[in-house]
């Protein structure tokens, strides 16, 4: 195991590591940009180490600095939760190459798993069932034009090393194709500086399931069952639940299996994430995988009680999964609500001090954040400033519990959209988990308090 472990992050994922590190009697490094000085997980782990100024370029996402934090205080290891250089292969492959071990993937699982149109080639060879497209990324505008032709409208292009919605466009005509291509790619390059796009099938109002797969340097994976992603606004999540109202025991199994052969295809070890899109007649497709620990991997803890984060640790330190799938039992249901500074109306950012911060306890009841009264939510970095994770007997006392919750979290001095939580928490639709990937679109029309811009 390892006996010192730097932490590449910041906010609530950073101090979850912390936590799983104190379990493991594990000491910590908390890195930290001059923006985070005033950080919790500055205070709570056994070393600290400031690593630029506030820009992440300058600081979370720079390579030198984090890498010569680590050998400075002799971290043998280094955890980079989630979002930042949590998917980056190049920063894997320079920790390798330093002697520090990268509690993740190998650096040619992520790459392979990043380049979208790549990782579709890859699992179609285990017939894992992809949504209809090109075999890979498409350069030329009238080749795009004949696949869409073959495959039907409407169709979406997306960027091949894309993610969070960037470089993806739809189009449901031809005309629009012409228009949206360009701009496609514009963007796909100005986000990952890589202007390939590839084609796909617009599965139209699907859900988004998720399968949460843990994996050994052994050979062994099992899955966690899934999660229901399909609460988003512009590509970003904002609920997540498990499990999902659409899936049966049958549909579950297939979907479970379906993922755990894309990670055996390419050997994976450590946690891992494998996206699919549901339609309406319970065919699911290939997404996209997630090299790494998920944001709401929080919800699948909770109906499953198991510690992902100290897993993905002792997987990484070489320890063999003594977990089988028949050990894995989903337990009640879990939501979590992803609480941010924004303004729950206009979504404009609301970077501030918070005069006052309490949260919520009561049964069933999990908060991750490193927030507290009188700190100064900077303007840098993601909004996200906590998360509200609700467990109950069923789907019914999980949504009740998480009502309750936020009705009572004191937080004030910044906006935040727990106003908007509270009023999907009650809408007809979710009640009844009625769900798709256009959920919010629909949302905002029947509650015209809130703005879509």
């Amino acid at each position: 195991m390892f006996k010192k472990v730097l932490i590449a992050n910041r906010g609530e994922i950073a101090l979850r590591i912390i936590n799983a590190c104190r379990e493991l009697g594990i000491k910590t490094v908390a890195v930290y940009s001059e923006a985070d000085k005033n950080s919790l997980h500055v205070k709570f782990a056994d070393e600290c180490i400031c690593i630029g100024p506030a820009h992440s370029y300058k600081s979370y996402l720079h390579i030198p600095s984090i890498i010569a934090a680590a050998e400075i205080t002799g971290a043998d290891a280094i955890h980079p939760g989630y979002g930042f250089l949590a998917e980056n292969a190049q920063f894997a492959e320079v920790c390798k190459s330093c002697g520090i071990t990268f509690i993740g993937p190998e650096p040619n699982h992520i790459r392979l798993m990043g380049d979208k149109s790549v990782a579709r080639q890859t699992v179609m060879k285990r017939n894992v069932p992809i949504v209809p497209g090109s075999k890979g990324g498409v350069s030329d505008i009238k080749r795009m034009k004949e696949l869409a032709a073959e495959i039907g409208y409407p169709v979406i292009l997306k960027a091949s090393a894309g993610g969070g919605g960037k470089g993806m466009r739809v189009a449901w005509s031809e005309e629009e194709l012409q228009c949206q291509f360009e701009t496609a790619k514009n963007e796909a390059f100005s986000a990952f500086g890589n202007d390939e796009i590839y084609l796909e099938k617009y599965i139209v109002n699907p859900r988004h399931i998720e399968i949460q797969l843990v994996a050994d340097k052994f050979g062994n994976v099992v899955h966690l069952g899934e999660r229901e992603c399909s609460i988003q606004r512009n590509h970003q999540k904002i609920i997540e639940e498990a499990p999902s109202a659409a899936l049966n025991d049958e549909l579950r199994k297939s979907m479970g299996q379906a993922a755990k052969k894309v990670a055996s295809t390419i050997g994976y070890s450590s946690v891992g994430t494998v996206e699919f899109l549901l339609d309406n007649e319970n065919n699911f497709y290939f997404m996209e995988m997630n090299t790494r620990i998920q944001v709401e991997h929080t919800v699948t803890e909770g109906i499953t009680d198991i510690d992902l984060v100290k897993l993905q640790i002792e997987i990484a330190s070489g320890e063999q999964l003594l977990l089988k799938q028949k050990d894995i039992k989903i337990t009640g249901h879990a939501i979590e609500c992803r609480i941010n500074a924004e303004d729950s109306k206009t979504f404009m950012p609301s970077p501030g001090k918070i005069e006052a911060f309490h949260t919520p306890g009561g049964p069933g009841i999990r908060i991750d954040t490193a927030a507290y009264a009188g700190y100064t939510v900077p303007p840098y970095y993601d909004s996200m400033i906590a998360k509200v994770i609700a467990h109950g007997r069923d789907r019914k006392e999980a949504i009740a519990r998480m009502k309750r919750a936020l009705e009572m979290f004191l937080l004030e001095g910044i906006k935040t959209n727990i106003p908007l939580h509270l009023r999907i928490l009650e809408d007809e639709f979710f009640v009844k988990g009625q769900l798709n990937t256009h959920f919010m679109e629909e949302f905002f029309k029947r509650h015209a308090v809130f703005s879509t811009e």
